[in-house]
This record gives C-alpha cells, structure tokens and sequence, in this order.
C-alpha cells in the first residue's frame, strides 16, 4: 500500500471512530483496513490510535498526524485535478467563517454576490464569534479580527476596527461627563464579555497605558444585546467600531473617549498554508479583499463624522 493510501485509510477511520465503518465507506475488508492502520503504524514507529471494545480514539501522535495527511490529501487531490484540466475554474466547496456580527453585515452580502458570479461553487459559511483551528474544521478561509498568533498560515489584511465606547444621548443628558478613562467608574456600564476583559477595560492616556476597572451593571455575551440596551439609555458599553457604526453615523449613540482609545484591530483573510490556493480560494480572496477593504473604510468615515 502507498503512502497517499495509506493515508486516506487512516484518515478515513479517524474521523469515523470506527475500522469498520471506515471499511465500509471504503468498501473494503475490516482486516484489510486494520492492517493498513498496523502497517502505517509499524512505519512510523508510534501508535495513532487507541482500540477498545467500543470506540476508537486518537492519541497524541495520531492528533498530529490527522491534520497533517488531512492537508496532504487535499494537496493530491487539487494537483490531480489541476492536472486533468479541472482546477482552472474555480469550482466545489468553499467553507468561510467569521465574527457572527461581522459575517451578518459584511461577509454574508459579499459572500451571495461571490456565488452569482462563480456558478460552480457553493458556499458553507459559519459565524462564530470564538477562534477555530481551520484545518480541523475543514475551514477553507477565515476572516479574523485582532492581532494574529504567531502560524503557519497566510494571512492578507483588508483593513483595521477600533474599539469604542459608547452610549446614548438621552443617557448623557441624565448623567456626568465623561471626560477620562477614570469616570466610567462613576457611570452605568453593560458590558460585553466577547471583547477583552468584561471587568478591565484598557485605555491610552497621557502617561501610557491605563486599565480601568469597571463594575458593570449587565453583562451580556453579544455586542448587539450591549448595543440594544445602551440605545435605550441604561448605560455605556464598550464594543468594536464596525459594531457600532450605523448608531454612530445616525446619531442614536455617541463615542466618548475616542482620544484615549487603543491601538487599532487588524482584520485578515487568513488561510491554511502549505499549499497552492485552488481556484475557488484564489477566486474568493481576489474577490472578498477588496469589497472588505472599502466596507472597512466606509466604516472609520461612518465613525469619524
């Protein structure tokens, strides 16, 4: 047996948890794909997989070595298909995610024009607001927001956010001036626990960094329940500019201490590395990177008026 093969078998009884199931789907004998699993084994020289009674599970080793043959596997199968003459036009699935609010305002339009233009591919997009590991998660391209780990991967920046705080005027009118990071500790706050510290909120000022800590009244997990309630005139919340822009630009809330916010948040289009992007990846990103680029500029004007 290859190495490809014996790859696919491996893959195939990893993702399933099962050696017969695998055989199944991979219409083969049980014995045959267990000794396939031994032989792979024998050649590494470490065991990949835990057998009981009633499942399979990876060990550490086998962990490893699943996104690794997933990624080799998807290389072969574009360099055979690029081969043939099918990888000239971008063409089957391309899975997407991005920030929930991000992705319903900004991503998901840009997505249902991309599918009108390119007939032959579909799109799955996920939006979550918490961080995946694209290669476990089967993930073609990610939109990120924040300063990006130390990886492998291929990152393109379409753009920067901010932070901002924010509330209503019809609060303002019934409470103090809030003029420095310190009197928020003397105001109403609703914070979002998806953005930093729900308790710690890190400012610029004239000395370097100051940290405040504020007591929140409410604390929510989504920036539009924050949003929500700070337009009803409860309080001040602190979330991302993109999140609140519409609300800036119509005047239903207010920024407050814009001179004293940090460094602004990278926003990428980040992707596995390791391989030469198929063509419905190129096509995407040829595509998303400049509509993001002028959405994310939109956004500081809308803001900045």
């Amino acid at each position: 047996m290859d190495r490809a093969d014996a790859l696919a078998v491996y893959v195939e009884v990893a993702e399933r948890g099962s050696f017969v199931q695998a055989a199944r789907r991979l219409k083969r004998s049980p014995a045959a794909v267990t000794r396939a699993i031994a032989e792979l084994e024998a050649r590494l020289g470490v065991r990949l997989l835990n057998r009981t009674t009633r499942a399979v599970t990876l060990t550490e080793a086998g962990q490893g070595l699943l996104a690794g043959a997933r990624r080799v596997l998807a290389d072969l199968d574009e360099i055979e298909r690029a081969t043939a003459g099918q990888g000239s036009a971008p063409r089957g699935e391309l899975a997407v995610t991005a920030p929930i609010v991000f992705g319903r305002h900004h991503v998901t339009p840009i997505v249902a024009a991309f599918l009108k233009r390119y007939a032959d591919v579909n799109v799955r997009l996920l939006l979550l607001d918490r961080p995946i590991d694209l290669l476990e998660e089967g993930i073609d391209i990610a939109v990120r927001i924040g300063v990006l780990p130390d990886s492998s991967a291929v990152a393109t920046q379409v753009g920067t956010v901010r932070r901002v705080v924010v509330a209503a005027p019809s609060y303002l009118a019934r409470h103090a001036t809030v003029s420095a990071p310190g009197d928020l500790s003397r105001h109403r706050i609703i914070s979002f626990s998806g953005i930093g510290g729900a308790e710690r909120w890190r400012f610029i000022g004239d000395g370097g960094d100051v940290v405040v800590r504020v007591l929140p009244r409410l604390t929510v997990s989504t920036a539009e329940a924050a949003l929500d309630v700070a337009l009803s005139g409860f309080g001040i919340t602190r979330v991302l500019s993109y999140q609140a822009a519409e609300a800036l630009a119509a005047g239903t809330l207010v920024q407050l201490l814009a001179a004293n916010e940090t460094q602004d948040l990278p926003v990428h289009l980040l992707y596995p590395a390791g391989r030469h992007p198929a063509p419905k990846l190129r096509a995407f990103i040829d595509f998303a990177a400049p509509r993001l680029r002028r959405r994310l500029d939109e956004i500081t004007l809308m803001i900045s008026r």
